[in-house]
């Protein structure tokens, strides 16, 4: 089931090409269809689609988040289920996908638009908007470079992007680069300016609004800041407080990559459950039976019911299992057009509500924002027909504050349905909820994924960074997994 990233160019950018028939011999060493001139906005907004599209995809052969956080259980090939991950390229595809088709967009958009900047011919205003761009920029680059360290612990940084001058770079330390990636992400927050341009329409998420740009990278700076909340609390807590105050404040700020309904600008899981005509997945019993529990209204919108029963159940995780005897992703997950969700407003306040429970000072209690992350995951998946009360009215929902990890990491668990990997991170740092590796395993819950193996065969710095992190094992913890 290996599909390709499709990306985007959206229609308002036309590509001017130029050729001519001429008789110098030479000139049959030039494709006549290859542009000469690329623009830095172009390579940006294939960037947003390529992140999206990596981080949508259920494609066992670029990551196995999904059925990490056991949203999904396998039907024939339950392999991945059982921590079998040697058998296909996943770890591969993962690196090139954010190494090649993400970073690198980014960072080439980042120096053709500096050089186009730099042009004396183009307006003051424009240049001000290129500033603009370019943080903007900065800020995607950083949190794409942030889910490789997450991934993978220590990692080329320093001396990643730069092709055939070195193709054996050296790893950075894991702890290294993601201090270097704040320092990034404040850095390119003081250069926004709301009251100037930027993008427009090469702008897939916000349409170029500076504004909600400075929301979003505001809200990347909590959750990178949270993730360093127990190996280095007095940083957590500065890098939250810093932020607090310009989050997400409502659903209308949520980070949201719009699809189409037709090819190739689809969202990826419907291409590789709709137009694939695969049903190689079902709802796992883990999430099914905890929102049975918890009975919750965003059942209807997760999943389907068991063949026509009125009733959501879920395949056991781990095993094969009957397509047609279990709940399935539900017909809005599927549609074509669903969009990629990058960020959310229920995400951001369950940061803020771990931030209060730590003693932070981000405004409002614990509580309060564990309430308003649960009625607004509820309101954005029901189009708002439903505001959560009767459900967080309901004992089983209701904030503990004396397990305040608990009450947090199950409803950010239930929120991130959908995205795999954001959800295996807050799984990793909370701990909650308690994933339970199935008796079909072959190693513990993995903690991390293993090296592509070109790595390993090809960078003679490999065995240092293996290592240096402690071993190239998936239960090999990263630096900020201290619990």
């Amino acid at each position: 089931m290996k599909i390709k990233i499709n990306r985007l160019i959206p229609f308002t950018l036309v590509l001017v090409i130029f050729g001519a028939c001429k008789k110098n011999m030479t000139d049959l060493n030039v494709n006549p269809k290859a542009p000469t001139n690329v623009q830095g906005e172009m390579l940006f907004t294939n960037g947003e689609k390529a992140f999206t599209d990596l981080i949508t995809t259920p494609n066992v052969n670029f990551g196995n988040f999904e059925l990490f956080a056991q949203y999904w259980a396998e039907t024939t090939y339950p392999q991945e289920s059982q921590y079998i991950l040697n058998q296909r390229d996943n770890a591969l595809n993962w690196w090139n996908g954010l190494y090649r088709d993400v970073i690198e967009d980014f960072n080439q958009a980042i120096i053709l638009m500096n050089k186009q900047a730099a042009d004396p011919t183009i307006l003051a205003e424009d240049k001000t908007a290129y500033v603009n761009k370019i943080a903007i920029a900065k800020i995607f680059r950083a949190y794409a470079f942030s889910i490789l360290v997450s991934t993978f612990g220590d990692i080329p940084y320093t001396e990643a992007l730069q092709g055939r001058a070195n193709t054996s770079p050296k790893y950075d330390n894991q702890k290294d680069v993601y201090y270097s990636l704040l320092d990034t992400i404040d850095a390119s927050l003081a250069l926004l300016d709301p009251s100037a341009a930027s993008f427009g329409s090469s702008d897939l998420i916000y349409n170029g609004d500076v504004g909600k740009w400075v929301k979003l990278g505001n809200s990347i700076k909590l959750k990178l800041g949270m993730v360093l909340a127990d190996v280095d609390p007095a940083k957590a807590k500065t890098e939250a407080e810093a932020a607090a105050a310009n989050v997400f404040t409502s659903n209308a700020d949520n980070a949201l990559l719009p699809y189409t309904t037709s090819p190739p600008n689809v969202n990826p899981i419907w291409t590789n459950l709709v137009q694939s005509n695969r049903n190689d997945f079902v709802a796992a019993n883990t999430i099914v039976d905890t929102m049975n529990t918890h009975n919750d209204p965003r059942r209807p919108y997760y999943f389907t019911d068991a063949a026509g029963s009125g009733n959501y159940i879920g395949g056991v995780y781990g095993s094969g299992n009957a397509f047609k005897n279990f709940s399935h992703p539900s017909d809005k997950i599927e549609a074509a057009d669903f969009p990629g969700i990058i960020m959310d407003y229920a995400e951001v306040e369950f940061l803020l509500a771990e931030g209060a429970a730590r003693g932070m000072n981000v405004g409002g209690t614990a509580g309060e924002h564990y309430n308003n992350g649960v009625a607004a995951s509820i309101q954005w998946w029901s189009d708002g027909a439903n505001n959560g009360a009767a459900y967080l009215a309901l004992p089983v929902n209701q904030f503990d504050a004396a397990n305040w990890k608990k009450s947090v990491g199950v409803q950010a668990w239930i929120n991130y349905y959908t995205r795999g990997f954001d959800s295996w991170l807050s799984i990793r740092r909370l701990d909650y909820p308690k994933i339970v590796a199935p008796p079909s395993a072959v190693s513990a819950f993995p903690v991390r994924v293993t090296y592509p193996p070109t790595e390993e065969n090809l960078n003679p710095n490999y065995k240092a960074a293996a290592a240096a992190i402690g071993g190239d094992e998936v239960t090999t913890k990263l630096f900020w997994d201290k619990f």
